[in-house]
Formats: structure tokens, C-alpha cells, sequence
């Protein structure tokens, strides 16, 4: 094949397209992958719909820009300078990209690149435009290129849609590690009912986590999160009555040992409040969500019960290797997922359905090789 299928946005506030193009090649330290699924970020309409009035600080691709974050498939050729990956190999794309000289890249702390730059999605620096013209293939396409340092090898036991959903089950991961989750701890997990929440109550129950309360307010998806594990999954309705009262009545005034904070832009400030002061001492909160508004944290308690509120962005490869063998094994379960697959040709109606979804459950997906 000499050319294939992308959806594109030509426009900000426009509908994407798909547009007729070339197959890229693949230069000597990447592959060329054949995209099996990639999974639409819920967050992705209000991106290139309202750029630059909602993220003026996230720097998007020059347009007309492939998008699409959460890419798994297969590889259909490998670099000259590529060893250890082969046509064939079943892998996620890992999307977060860094330039690879500066400080940060050169102590193999790619995350905190001033460009570090998600593939198929948004920039976080100046130098981000750069590595969008180096890899302007998102997967929204038939074929992607990216560095074979960021694949991740997919078990058979691994479907290429559960694989489009690691974007979010690893951000829940890597604060999960960051907040030195260890095996018989508790946690609270803010907004355990949505994307970023489900991933991590999956993640936390299979780290060995003794209980987690997981906070939500739709009682039925609450519900359908405790059938996982009826035993360690004690669910929170928010509003209701405080989060800390409740944790501190259920371990003896201890506290719990994580928070994992996972609410949206529009979550109350006050939820996340309520949840940091049911740390115990010493714990950990780390925040993967959105929530938009300052937190006012007090320095001296702070430093007096000696908590801390980390913020965490992503997860790098080796991270990922990690959940698909956890997967692979059983420990983590990526079963409870409601898949709604699109043809490339449905990517608009696929960006609508992100808003009718059932919580964290539904995982919107496109399959390019679908006509």
C-alpha cells in the first residue's frame, strides 16, 4: 500500500475528514504500525473544538493535524536501526514523546521534557511543534510511525481494543506508583466511576490494595463498581455525607494511605479537600484528574502531618510493559470494558457517543481497518 485512510481536522470547531494519504516510512530508530484500535480521549471534542479559548497552554499540531492518542496494533515494518521489535508484534503505542537531549531526556526522565508532546493530541511546551512534524501521525489513520522505544508488546491474551484503553489505565497506574501504593494499604479513589477512576480501582485492586473507597455520584455506576470486588470496594456518594467522616470511622481515625484524586474540571474544590484531610500521616495524593479551580492547602498542617500532593501526567513504556503482564496474568482485569467500535468513516459519531457513554465503562474505540 502507497497511501491510506486518516481522519483529519482541518479546521478548529470543524468535523474531521478522511482524507486520501501517503504511508509513512518508517526512518531507522521507529516502526510503522498498522493501527488495530485506538481509543477516543473523552476530552478530545472540547480540545479542537475550543482551542485556543479553553487550553491556550497546550499547544496543538498546525493543521490540517491526524489525531487520535491511543493507538494499538500491529507492526508492519521496522526501522533499520530497530532490534528487539519484528513485523508482526502486537503493541500499544505509547504517545508521550520528549525530545531526547535535554536534561530531563538525557537522566531518562522523559515525562518532565519542557516538550514532552502527546502524539496525536496536544503539546505541553514550545518545543512540542517540533516532535509533531517528526511524528504527525496520530491514530486516527490506517498506519502510524513512532520510536520503537515507546511500544509496548500486547499478549495474544490482550484485545486490541483493551489496549486502546491504556492511555488511562496507565495514568492511574504511574500515580498509583507514585504514591508508593503497596499491598494491603487503603486508598480513596476520587471519581472511581469515570475513565480515569475505573483504571485506577482495576490498577489498585490488582497492586493488592486492602480497601478502596471509591467516590462517585451516580449510585448505579457506583453500584456496578462494587460487583468487582464486593469485599475492597467500598463506594462514597458524594454530597451525601463527608468523605474524611467516613474513612476515619472505618479505620479507626488512621486515615487512609493514598488518595488517588481523579475528578474533572468541574469537580468542587471542596471534594478534593475533603478527601486530602482523610489522609493519614505521611500519605500521598496524587492528582491525575482536571479540576480546574486553585486548592488552597494549608502549609503549616501540611508540613506538621507531613502529606503530599504530588501531580502526576503520564506513564512511560516500561510502566505499560508492567499492566500488560499484570493483565496477561489475570491481576488486572481489562474485562469489565463496554467496547463501541467506529470505521474510521463514523469518526464524528464517535466523538458524540464519548458524551452519552456509561461512565468509565464505556470505552470508545476507532478501527481503521473497518469500511
Amino acid at each position: 500500500m502507497t497511501t491510506m485512510r486518516a481522519a483529519r481536522l482541518h479546521k478548529v470547531g470543524e468535523q474531521f475528514k478522511v482524507d486520501e494519504i501517503p504511508v509513512p516510512e518508517p526512518r531507522p530508530t521507529d516502526v510503522l504500525v498498522r493501527v488495530r484500535a485506538c481509543g477516543v480521549v473523552p476530552n478530545l471534542h472540547n480540545v479542537v473544538a475550543h482551542y485556543p479559548e479553553w487550553f491556550p497552554f497546550l499547544p496543538l499540531p498546525k493543521l490540517p493535524a491526524i489525531y487520535g492518542l491511543d493507538a494499538a496494533g500491529v507492526v508492519e515494518r521496522v526501522g533499520s536501526h530497530v532490534h528487539g521489535v519484528k513485523p508482526g508484534d502486537r503493541v500499544y503505542v505509547n504517545p508521550g514523546l520528549s525530545c531526547g537531549s535535554c536534561p530531563a531526556c538525557r537522566r531518562r526522565d522523559n515525562t518532565n521534557c519542557p516538550a514532552y508532546t502527546f502524539q496525536g493530541y496536544f503539546g505541553f511546551g514550545p518545543g512540542s511543534q517540533q516532535i509533531f512534524e517528526d511524528y504527525p501521525y496520530g491514530g486516527f489513520g490506517e498506519f502510524m510511525t513512532a520510536p520503537a522505544s515507546n511500544l509496548v508488546k500486547l499478549p495474544e491474551s490482550i484485545s486490541f481494543q483493551q489496549g486502546a484503553r491504556f492511555g488511562y489505565i496507565g495514568t492511574a497506574y504511574a500515580g498509583l506508583r507514585k504514591a508508593g501504593l503497596e499491598a494491603s494499604q487503603t486508598l480513596i479513589i476520587d471519581g472511581a466511576t469515570g475513565t480515569l477512576g475505573l483504571g485506577g480501582t482495576l490498577c489498585a485492586l490488582g497492586m493488592g490494595a486492602r480497601k478502596i473507597f471509591a467516590t462517585g455520584r451516580n449510585k448505579d455506576l457506583l453500584a456496578q463498581l462494587k460487583e468487582l470486588d464486593p469485599v475492597r470496594i467500598r463506594p462514597v456518594v458524594l454530597g451525601e455525607r463527608s468523605v474524611h467522616d467516613i474513612v476515619m470511622e472505618e479505620t479507626e481515625g488512621y486515615g487512609v494511605d493514598v488518595v488517588l484524586q481523579a475528578l474533572g474540571p468541574q469537580a468542587p474544590v471542596t471534594a478534593v479537600l475533603d478527601s486530602f484531610s482523610a489522609l493519614r500521616r505521611g500519605g500521598k495524593a496524587v492528582s491525575v484528574g482536571g479540576v480546574s479551580d486553585p486548592i488552597p492547602l494549608e502549609p503549616f498542617p501540611l508540613m506538621c502531618q507531613q502529606k503530599s500532593l504530588i501531580g502526576s501526567l503520564w506513564f512511560t513504556p516500561a510502566e505499560g510493559e508492567n499492566m500488560a503482564a499484570m493483565a496477561d496474568s489475570g491481576a488486572l482485569d481489562l474485562s469489565v470494558f463496554e467496547h463501541e467500535v467506529f470505521s474510521l468513516e463514523q469518526i464524528n459519531d464517535a466523538l458524540e457517543a464519548v458524551n452519552h457513554r456509561h461512565g468509565g465503562f464505556t470505552n470508545v474505540v476507532i478501527d481503521p481497518t473497518l469500511v
